[in-house]
């Protein structure tokens, strides 16, 4: 494989660093963190970040499970796919990558709208916005996008107007551990790269589906992390996919993802 640069960096380089993040972080220090917080329908986009991020990713909608969906992503035609990482300007850019878990729930939301329709949804640990634009587009009367780096968010809304959609709210904060908030669904894929972060989100998760009866629906394509946590027998496979050729070998070789229905039982201590 040619690419030895920016997916490597990210699969193997930094993922303890990026857990971190999502474990600690109550607010940013940074003005673009503090500008970026949150975002609604009609937020302008910084013209110098929006420039940065259309001259320097590559619209695409093939290699992936959702042809339907256009998306900004880093390739090997971008000029930063082998430049060196840290010359990168922003934080790491986790949500240019279409990332396999994800590509499955929005799939499954797209292959079946009646998930979402009509239905509040949250998309956690969004990245690059795929499937809150699933669910935007099957139907979901509500959608919160929710990532904790604000290049992710202005990204997110690059890739809805890609979609010819109007922008759903982006939410930049680490909301978990927070107060459980009303939603129908929540979504979240490849976010169990960390143990402690897995410990984390499944507290949280049983929290929101003890107080508002929450459905989770949880995309992974089998890391070890995931496949070893307690919250694994937890878990009912609802589909299983395989990857098309590209994504294999954007990851290493996984060749299936899968969309999980997390159901805890009653007996778990939510406390």
């Amino acid at each position: 494989m040619a690419f030895r640069g920016w997916k490597w960096f990210l699969l193997l380089g930094r993922q303890n660093t990026l857990a971190k993040v999502w474990r600690s972080r109550r607010g940013g220090p940074s003005l673009c963190w503090k500008r970026c917080c949150h975002w609604s329908t009609g937020k302008s986009l910084d013209p110098e970040v929006r420039a940065f991020l259309e001259e320097n990713t590559e619209v695409t909608n093939s290699g992936h499970l959702t042809p339907e969906i256009r998306l900004r992503l880093l390739t090997p035609r971008c000029r930063f796919w082998r430049e060196k990482p840290d010359l990168w300007p922003y934080g790491d850019p986790f949500w240019a990558i279409y990332w396999p878990g994800g590509q499955a729930l929005s799939r499954y939301i797209l292959d079946n709208p009646h998930v979402v329709k009509g239905r509040s949804v949250l998309d956690l640990g969004s990245g690059c916005g795929a499937t809150a634009i699933a669910a935007v587009m099957s139907g979901a009367s509500q959608v919160l996008a929710n990532d904790i780096d604000p290049i992710a968010g202005m990204a997110m809304i690059l890739n809805c107007e890609l979609n010819h959609l109007n922008p759903f709210p982006i939410t930049i904060k680490n909301i978990i551990n927070s107060e459980a908030g009303n939603w129908d669904l929540i979504v979240l894929g490849d976010m169990f790269y960390d143990e402690q972060l897995a410990d984390g989100l499944h507290h949280w998760l049983q929290k929101c589906i003890r107080i508002h009866q929450t459905e989770v629906l949880i995309g992974d394509p089998g890391r070890h992390q995931f496949l070893s946590h307690s919250i694994r027998s937890q878990l009912h496979k609802v589909i299983e996919y395989s990857l098309p050729e590209y994504t294999r070998q954007e990851n290493c070789g996984l060749t299936s993802s899968t969309v999980w229905s997390y159901q805890p039982s009653n007996s778990l201590d939510d406390s």
